[in-house]
């Protein structure tokens, strides 16, 4: 594990893989919200510093990871897939099937948008020079809930977020170019080209 996507409302921790797996802390009012967690050695201190534990959520189904235990550990609520608001953060239902149930996080006092697997910044996710790109099994049906949104963060379930001015535009080009870009990002998909982002905040 390593640290990522330190900035001032929170922190993460991705693994040195190939899907990049990510997870978050979001710091609000005092207190910290765990989110699609991983465990990880530091965590304990990192939140101990940060503020009170209020809540894990877990915003894919199958994003099972640590959540249930770190919950149990911290004496805090899981929130499973929430489709309706948890704490500070407004919830938006992305998908609502058998197979594939997901949410993303929409925290608009700080411009935080929090996505689990519908989005990503690892090579398993882009195409060509993309910094953000839909899930492979979605590009045909992009996340359009998302359309409109004006993130400064993104914090994505696999790979690095991006922050700052780029976060927006990035969002917007996802979603534009997830069917016209298709064809590149599923052949891609199948080569471990790049491992995770290591962009800065």
């Amino acid at each position: 594990m390593r640290v990522c996507d330190e900035f001032e409302h929170g922190f993460g921790w991705i693994s040195d893989e190939f899907l990049g797996r990510t997870s978050h802390a979001l710091v609000a009012g005092g207190g910290v919200w765990l989110v699609d967690p991983l465990a990880w050695d530091e965590l304990a201190r990192r939140i101990a510093a940060a503020g009170e534990p209020r809540g894990v959520i877990q915003l894919l189904d199958r994003h099972e990871r640590d959540c249930a235990e770190l919950a149990r550990q911290l004496g805090v609520p899981h929130h499973v897939v929430p489709f309706a608001r948890v704490g500070p953060f407004a919830t938006i239902p992305l998908v609502n099937r058998r197979w594939w149930r997901e949410a993303a996080l929409w925290w608009p006092e700080a411009q935080v948008l929090c996505v689990a697997d519908v989005l990503g910044t690892v090579g398993y996710f882009t195409a060509g020079d993309d910094r953000l790109g839909v899930h492979p099994l979605r590009r045909l049906t992009p996340p359009r809930a998302l359309a409109g949104l004006d993130p400064r963060h993104i914090l994505c379930g696999h790979g690095e977020g991006i922050h700052g001015e780029e976060a927006g535009p990035a969002l917007d080009r996802a979603l534009r170019t997830s069917r016209r870009r298709l064809p590149r990002a599923w052949l891609g998909s199948l080569s471990p080209r790049r491992g995770p982002s290591r962009g800065t905040p």
